[in-house]
């Protein structure tokens, strides 16, 4: 075998994972596109908030606060939840799981200026979210990789996947590639790939997410606002750049794509964004839109599969992918380097990829 370790795909998840394995044993990572973290990765809210996400993706986020926090990546922004008067119930709940505390509308005004007093009653707010700075991660897991040694290509999409005695073959970019291991951490495509390779697929469904930059509202220095969701998360806005970029936060199912945003689903959403604000949408300075893949119980699934203990699974993240893989990679290492993993028992066997049978 060329290597102990394939990864396919060059997202955050597989790229952190490589960082993580390279000192463990060769390993070469094959990415479809032209360069790294091209599709969900580099579509991504860039937001670390450790209490966003299903249990299992909390725990993962929490673990990786250590990371977080000595890495230099992140940056101060805080979290904001809104919602009106008939909802308070709703609200109240959303501010327990996000541990916000409430605020009076003055407030929340005065960290969210264009708040509007005719439609939001209730407020919540934390600072425990930082922005994170994406590009400079991912750039740091590749440097990390190639350093112990570790092989990146780009421009290698998998053409046939084929199991041989003791491990894997991989045609890919004009190439072949073998390994012992065959690590799936394809995004959208891991199911494809799992097909590929006769692995039995775990059901993964792909859903578009579309975002728009708008103008710094009403003129204002927005660079101090936090990141402000809607009650029923069918909306959120955050800084980014000194404009704002809105999202409906839609959930629609795909096909694994290039994804690109929705016209109608955009301007649904910033309606509902309007709703909350008191500052009309003018213009759009661009629009995108990425997918953010989930198992049929949202969990991530990391480990061995079920049938085929050379077939490993590193997906499903949803969106949470950044937030959460500095603990991912570890438990990633230590489940194959043969390690007791940090993560407890029940986070762990809702993240194994045999609780699908």
């Amino acid at each position: 075998m060329q290597n102990d370790f394939l990864i396919l795909g060059g997202g955050i998840a597989g790229l952190s994972a490589a960082a993580r394995l390279a000192p463990l044993g060769s390993l070469t990572l094959l990415e479809t596109e032209d360069h790294l973290a091209h599709h969900a990765s580099s579509r991504s809210a860039a937001l670390y908030e450790p209490r966003y996400g299903n249990p299992a993706v909390v725990a993962l986020s929490l673990a990786s606060g250590d990371f977080y926090h000595g890495s230099g990546l992140l940056s101060d922004r805080g979290f904001m939840i809104v919602d009106g008067l008939e909802h308070e119930a709703r609200f109240n709940k959303q501010a327990a799981a996000f541990e916000v505390a409430k605020l009076s509308f003055t407030e929340a005004q005065a960290l969210f200026p264009i708040l509007n007093p005719k439609t939001v009653t209730f407020a919540g707010y934390a600072e425990h979210a930082w922005d994170i700075d994406t590009d400079a991660l991912v750039q740091a897991y590749a440097r990390e990789a190639r350093a112990a040694g570790a092989s990146i290509r780009t421009k290698a999409k998998a053409t046939r996947i084929t199991r041989l005695e003791g491990g894997w073959e991989v045609e890919a970019g004009g190439e072949t590639f073998t390994a012992k291991l065959l690590i799936n951490a394809a995004g959208a495509w891991v199911d494809e790939v799992a097909q590929m390779a006769g692995v039995t697929p775990l059901g993964f469904k792909a859903l578009r997410r579309s975002m728009a930059r708008i103008p710094a509202p009403g003129g204002h220095d927005v660079s101090r606002w936090p990141m402000v969701i809607g009650g029923a998360e069918d909306w959120y806005c955050k800084p980014d750049a000194g404009a704002l970029i809105v999202s409906p936060a839609e959930e629609d199912p795909v096909e694994p794509h290039d994804a690109w945003a929705d016209d109608m689903v955009l301007a649904e959403g910033l309606a509902r964004y309007e709703e909350a604000v008191t500052e009309p949408v003018t213009r759009l300075l661009a629009n995108w839109a990425g997918l953010r893949t989930f198992a049929p119980d949202r969990a991530p699934v990391i480990g061995f599969d079920a049938k085929d203990p050379s077939f490993f699974w590193l997906a499903g993240q949803g969106g949470y992918g950044f937030q959460s893989a500095p603990a991912a990679a570890e438990l990633v290492t230590d489940l194959i380097g043969g390690r007791v993993p940090s993560v407890e028992a029940a986070i762990l066997s809702a993240l194994d990829p045999k609780r699908f049978g």
